[in-house]
């Protein structure tokens, strides 16, 4: 688990002290959970987790997949969403179903 969250907080680019200001969690329990030295408990997850859009069990190693789709992704699925219902519906069309 240490490396996920300081590989998620690197990855933002941002430094330890700004991950604490922003989920509440002091910036020397942070550190404490990146070196292993503490875990973080429920609720700690629950904030880490929510930040940074992934679900626990990826936070705490129990899967590699990240669950959750960020926006941009969610955008580019619904326009390939919609070309693809385009193409059926004009192959449909010149087929003459």
């Amino acid at each position: 688990m240490k490396n996920r969250i300081k590989d998620l907080r690197e990855d933002a680019d941002m430094r330890q002290i700004d991950l604490a200001n922003a989920v509440g969690i002091d910036q020397r329990t942070i550190s404490n959970y990146e070196t292993g030295k503490t875990f973080p408990d429920s609720f700690a997850l629950i904030k880490l987790a929510d930040y940074f859009n992934v679900s626990i069990d990826y936070l705490v190693g129990r899967t590699d997949y990240n669950m959750f789709i960020k926006e941009e992704q969610n955008i580019e699925m619904k326009q390939i969403r919609e070309e693809a219902e385009t193409l059926y519906s004009t192959l449909h069309q010149f087929l003459g179903k």
